[in-house]
């Protein structure tokens, strides 16, 4: 099976649950006071699939635009736009005729429950596969700093201790974020404890944007295994050996040595004629020697690099999982609210993405385990994007509630109808523009 296969199966599996769950907020809290629920559907557009259980007051349906869902309650104006039945008498059944904040707990159902969903998968992750993180303190050899990072005051071999908030004991993005909001950083450098004053004006993004990541664990290009027919193999490249350079370009990190092939696969993309047969100079027991490496075409030489740590696993029993897995879920909203505030610069902007930038996240091999935390963390991206007050978001029919609760009045049919489309048309708007970056990205 293809790779783009894979991940567009789940890509359509994981939204298709969160759709759903999404929706089945809405659903219950619904039915729990009253309100009659005409369509439930999956995705929009015109039903391709469409079926109603006997004795049932709701159409169940599938449509052809794989984008989102909704359910369509009797008595208000949303996503289908059924506007005639506003015309008519207000019944005892209806969303509108309910009190304000029984209407505002249905609004707030799918939010809810994409966040408990979230939740719960994380318990039950933790509960099957365990809390899997590389300790900082775990490196042979310290960590590996780029440029941006030197200039800072970081040096390669340094070892993160905490900052002027928080103690750093895992490598991740939240590691990162306490970096970028701490006035001072202390590391490990040569057995003693060195601060570091962060710069005033330093973001997230600034740590995201180098072709060498801002920081890694420090790991010499030491080959660990070697392929079988590959070119590596072809040039005598053995276990064991020592790269130190590529075409004169200094590799002694699997950092460098990667950046390296890198710069060549996009010259080649920008249309440069690159050689690719690649001189390596490696180190074999203390001598040094020179081959000629005929790499493939994206540059794979066929090896693999020894990691320099040890990964740890907290293992959590069943009943432990639960507050783990909320305290999970907490911790990753948390994340995406602290770096939201990105998507408002000129970078982040051009970062959004499409359903291709949603489907390059998940795994390229079947994974449960990689799916089931990729849809949690998007199920976690759903209930935080919908609560936000733009119209035709669940966010933006909270916004119209509070109002009327605040000042007893009620937004007239006419203007939720036109809040509505303009609401649509902003989604639909926001969608293209994600996707029109992916095409760039991908073509340009």
């Amino acid at each position: 099976m293809s790779i783009f296969l894979i991940k567009l199966i789940q890509v359509i599996l994981s939204l298709t649950i969160l759709v759903v769950v999404h929706e089945m907020g809405h659903f219950i809290f619904a039915r729990i006071f009253g309100v009659r629920v005409e369509r439930f559907s999956l995705f929009f557009g015109k039903p391709l699939l469409r079926y109603k259980p006997k004795r049932s007051e709701t159409e169940y349906v599938v449509g052809w635009l794989p984008f989102g869902g909704y359910v369509e309650l009797s008595g208000m104006i949303d996503e289908s736009l059924n506007v005639e039945q506003m015309k008519q008498p207000p019944q005892p059944w209806e969303f509108r005729t309910k009190p304000a904040w029984q209407r505002l707990l249905i609004m707030i159902g799918g939010v809810c429950f994409n966040l408990i969903f979230a939740c719960l998968l994380y318990a039950m992750i933790l509960f099957k596969w365990g809390d899997s993180y590389v300790p900082l303190d775990s490196s042979k050899y310290g960590m590996e700093f780029n440029e941006r990072a030197e200039a800072m005051g970081f040096r390669d071999g340094d070892v993160l201790v905490r900052t002027d908030k928080v103690a750093l004991d895992r490598f991740g993005g939240d590691m990162l974020r306490a970096i970028v909001d701490a006035e001072t950083v202390t590391v490990l450098r040569e057995g003693s404890e060195v601060l570091i004053t962060m710069p005033e004006e330093v973001s997230l993004l600034d740590f995201n944007g180098d072709v060498q990541p801002f920081v890694q664990f420090y790991n010499p290009m030491t080959i660990d295994s070697v392929i079988p027919g590959s070119a590596a193999a072809l040039a005598g490249l053995m276990a064991g050996d020592d790269i130190l350079s590529v075409n004169g370009t200094s590799t002694s990190t699997w950092i460098t040595f990667n950046t390296a092939l890198n710069q060549m696969r996009e010259q080649e993309a920008e249309g440069e004629i690159v050689n690719h047969d690649l001189s390596v100079v490696y180190s074999r027991g203390g001598a040094l020697d020179t081959v000629v490496v005929a790499a493939d075409a994206d540059f794979i030489l066929g090896i693999t690099v020894a990691m320099p740590y040890e990964p740890a696993t907290k293992e959590y029993g069943f009943f432990a999982s639960i507050p783990a897995g909320i305290a999970y879920g907490w911790n990753t909203l948390k994340g995406y609210v602290s770096d939201f505030k990105y998507v408002f610069t000129k970078e982040g902007a051009t970062s959004l993405g499409g359903f291709v930038t949603i489907g390059s996240l998940f795994s390229s091999q079947w994974n449960w385990y990689s799916f089931w935390m990729m849809t949690a963390f998007i199920s976690i991206i759903l209930a935080f994007m919908n609560i936000l007050p733009i119209p035709a978001l669940d966010g933006g029919h909270l916004m119209f509630l509070l109002f009327e609760m605040i000042t007893g009045r009620k937004p007239s049919d006419k203007f939720m109808e036109r809040v509505q489309i303009i609401g649509m048309v902003l989604l639909f708007g926001l969608m293209i523009y994600a996707n029109l970056n992916d095409i760039i990205r991908y073509f340009f």
